[in-house]
């Protein structure tokens, strides 16, 4: 012992050192930080500091994920869907910032404003993550002065939600919006008819459109005793009934809400009531909600509504559902929410009180306040919407692919340029050049001497519907020859008219390369 006392600082240097290196030789790839290792000053005092590993999981964080190719072809296909959609109804699009001042957005969203992400103080402004694209909306309008637009945006929002299946904390929303001083209900049905449109479009599988407007439910809450305090909480709980029974809801609203049991059951006897026109005409003969003016306007405007609807031929789809509440605090007037009834993947998987619903896609309302919240003057501009959750969407469409085991195209490559022998790298180049000036989309491998049946595998997997083969005969002969992947069916073509043949080829009906 005494002779490694004696030992000099130097010394005890390399020899820790040479311990340290043999560890770190010895473990999986971590990352390290200089402050981990043991420093000189310590050694020289006699006191190795412990190693820290830390350890770096490569992942996404809670409630996100990545988007592969395959995926992304799907998403394109919905999106392109919606877009057109929204288009073919004349609407024009803008972005908005991804996040904006937490006073925009505060007291906006319910009970839902605790899921809101907020942004750390850098700069003097306190700001927020985008809970939707409706408010930010709002706030354009606003502040550009703007009283009457039709408009889509399609954009990232951010919530801090339990993340589940199908539901993340980042995620896209397509919304279209009607903003203007109109004639009553004509837009609210025109965002019924654009529902409609697209979850037909998009063979999601039966549907339905559930329709109830805030003002009849307010006059519902208003006759069956519920104080005028408690009508915000009390929508909160009604909005669960399309995930949780009745029985449950009942004790929330007496045991957490506080309310009377027989204002509970009053409450009950409408909100569980849903049909066509005929429910409508029994609620208009109510003796109690004949009464409440906030109710008979709703009625009045739901009537009118479902007459609108039915020159739309959007009618089949369409179910009033006295306990769709939707929880945000700025609807003001009708209110709908699209809900599929089956999994386009499998079996129904949820019972709710009235039928078998997979669960909810898209959802929107008339707002007419929300804009003159943002306007010094309280300068009210009305709005209606609609506001599509595609990812799960997403989620539906990807099973149904792949049960049906269908092709996905994941590029929009029209053409590969291959060879069988070596040697004709810049024949390849020279003919890939001339596709690409064009404007044919074309591949190539990036290979002197590419396997000939890699490439035709390629095509395969990529659903690539045509083949170029550059070969010697076929240089010879000044031609090149097409083969169409699907069939197997090979062509010679001179060099001079394969432009023409490839796009005579690629706009034929035969090269469906999902078949």
């Amino acid at each position: 012992m005494g002779s490694l006392r004696s030992l000099s600082s130097s010394c005890w240097t390399l020899l820790v050192g040479r311990k340290i290196l043999a560890c770190v030789a010895s473990v999986p790839y971590r990352s390290y930080h200089p402050s981990d290792q043991p420093t000189i000053d310590a050694v020289e005092d006699g006191i190795a500091q412990p190693e820290v590993q830390k350890h770096f999981v490569l992942k996404t964080p809670k409630g996100t994920h990545d988007v592969h190719p395959k995926q992304m072809a799907i998403r394109e296909r919905v999106l392109s869907t919606v877009v057109n959609c929204f288009k073919r109804h004349g609407a024009e699009t803008i972005d908005t910032p991804v996040f904006e001042l937490k006073e925009t957005l505060t007291g906006k969203y319910g009970e839902d404003s605790k899921l809101i992400y907020d942004l750390k103080d850098q700069g003097g402004e306190l700001l927020s993550l985008r809970y939707d694209l409706t408010v930010p909306f709002a706030r354009f309008l606003a502040m550009n002065k703007i009283t009457n637009m039709k408009r889509y945006h399609i954009g990232k929002v951010y919530r801090r939600d339990k993340p589940a299946r199908g539901r993340y904390r980042e995620f896209y929303q397509c919304d279209f919006d009607i903003a203007g001083h109109h004639d009553p209900m004509i837009p609210d049905a025109e965002c019924l008819k654009i529902l409609h449109e697209i979850l037909t479009e998009l063979e999601l599988g039966n549907f339905r459109i559930k329709v109830n407007d805030r003002r009849l439910l307010i006059g519902i809450l208003t006759v069956c005793g519920v104080p005028e305090a408690k009508f915000r909480t009390v929508c909160t709980s009604i909005d669960k009934l399309d995930k949780i029974p009745w029985d449950s809801v009942r004790r929330e609203l007496i045991e957490d809400k506080e309310l009377e049991a027989e204002t509970v059951e009053q409450i009950g006897k409408y909100i569980r009531l849903n049909g066509g026109l005929p429910l409508l005409e029994h609620l208009w003969d109510d003796p109690k909600l004949s009464q409440n003016n906030l109710a008979m306007e709703g009625l009045r405007d739901l009537k009118l509504l479902n007459k609108y609807s039915e020159i739309f031929g959007v009618t089949d789809k369409i179910v009033y559902d006295l306990g769709l509440a939707r929880g945000l605090d700025y609807y003001t007037g009708v209110i709908y929410e699209a809900v599929l009834l089956q999994n386009p993947g499998g079996p129904h998987v949820r019972q709710n009180g009235h039928s078998e619903e997979y669960g909810s896609v898209a959802g929107g309302g008339r707002y007419d306040g929300l804009v003159g919240m943002f306007d010094p003057k309280d300068r009210a501009v009305p709005c209606v919407g609609l506001s599509i959750g595609i990812e799960r969407m997403f989620m539906l469409l990807e099973k149904k692919y792949k049960n049906s085991k269908e092709k996905i195209q994941t590029t929009d490559t029209q053409v590969l340029v291959v060879s069988a022998q070596k040697k004709f790298l810049e024949e390849k180049m020279k003919l890939i050049a001339a596709l690409w000036n064009s404007g044919i989309r074309a591949e190539m491998f990036y290979k002197e001497n590419p396997k000939f049946l890699s490439q035709l595998h390629y095509c395969e997997e990529r659903g690539i519907p045509l083949v170029v083969i550059v070969g010697e005969q076929e240089l010879q002969a000044g031609v090149v020859k097409l083969r169409i992947v699907t069939t197997r069916e090979e062509v010679s073509v001179s060099k001079e008219n394969v432009i023409e043949e490839i796009r005579k080829l690629t706009s034929h009906q035969c090269l469906d390369v999902t078949s």
